[in-house]
């Protein structure tokens, strides 16, 4: 007995009936997506190389070099370097006219010192490296130890970069850097590390509500619950849930932070509220890059400056 065929064989045996001209058949060109429907897409060659920011459009060529990098920084780099300070705490000052309290944060300037600084024609980029505090040269490698003594500088106990916008910013090597480097009124952007909480559960560290108190609940009062459903959502732990886990010790950035007092005879800077950060910690501190430049002198003036104050 002959197989029974199935309704597609028996379609193929048929003589098909809604056959198409030869100039009605698709093209033998394989399709770049179903952006084009029917027809192919544009051939890339030398003259088109792409069908993106074309310059017929309107719209410049995308540039993926370094100088294309660079340039694209000029406007979101400082043009003068930071400096660091020692968080001594937190205080308030009031206004004499208004008498409003306000909270401030106190940091002081230990032996800030310009160590060396990178040019974009040896490293890439425009920086300056900025030392803060002492270290006894017994506890000092030998390679860093020639790198202060090159510079002419003591043994730094913290050393800093900051990015500048172009050679302008960078300051002679062994120059000293003082809170004047910064005027009252401008806004700075401080950069710390956040106090270090250890291991914490998901209600401190993501602020869970937690489950219930009563109604036949044991032992899971602040457990953060279900981390992730069965079949409908891949029977898996989707990458970025908030679970319980190391918390803080992050480097944390707070802009545009008002500088209410300058004191450069004590070494001090007063900010207004707080900073991240124990006390005894290290901040940087930048012009504000989302404000206007402060209105200080150039920065030859400001280095004639500041090697008066020093001398």
């Amino acid at each position: 007995m002959a197989p029974k065929l199935s309704k597609l064989g028996v379609a193929l045996q048929s003589p098909s009936s809604f056959l198409a001209d030869a100039h009605a058949l698709l093209p033998l060109i394989a399709k770049r997506g179903v952006k084009y429907g029917w027809t192919t897409a544009p051939a890339r060659s030398k003259a088109t190389p792409g069908r993106f920011n074309q310059v017929s459009a309107g719209l410049p060529i995308l540039s993926a070099s370094p100088a294309a990098a660079l340039k694209r920084k000029d406007f979101t780099l400082p043009l003068r370097t930071g400096a660091m300070g020692i968080k001594k705490g937190m205080t308030a000052i009031y206004d004499p006219e208004t008498g409003k309290r306000t909270a401030c944060t106190v940091l002081q300037f230990d032996r800030v010192q310009v160590v060396s600084h990178k040019t974009r024609e040896k490293n890439g980029y425009f920086a300056v490296q900025v030392g803060a505090g002492w270290k006894h040269q017994s506890n000092v490698t030998r390679p860093l130890l020639g790198h202060f003594t090159e510079a002419g500088v003591s043994p730094k106990r913290h050393v800093v970069e900051f990015r500048v916008k172009d050679a302008t910013g960078l300051l002679p090597t062994g120059q000293m850097i003082g809170p004047e480097w910064f005027v009252e009124g401008q806004f700075v952007d401080t950069r710390s590390n956040c106090r270090g909480m250890g291991f914490e559960g998901g209600m401190k560290r993501h602020g869970f509500s937690g489950q219930g108190a009563s109604h036949g609940n044991t032992k899971a009062h602040r457990l953060m619950g279900s981390s992730g459903g069965s079949q409908g959502t891949g029977s898996r732990v989707l990458p970025g849930k908030k679970m319980p886990g190391n918390m803080g010790g992050q480097q944390v950035t707070v802009q545009n932070v008002e500088v209410l007092k300058v004191d450069a005879e004590k070494g001090i800077i007063v900010l207004k509220g707080c900073v991240s950060g124990p006390k005894g910690c290290v901040v940087k501190l930048q012009d504000a890059i989302k404000k206007p430049w402060p209105k200080v002198p150039v920065v030859e003036e400001v280095v004639a400056k500041v090697e008066e104050v020093a001398a």
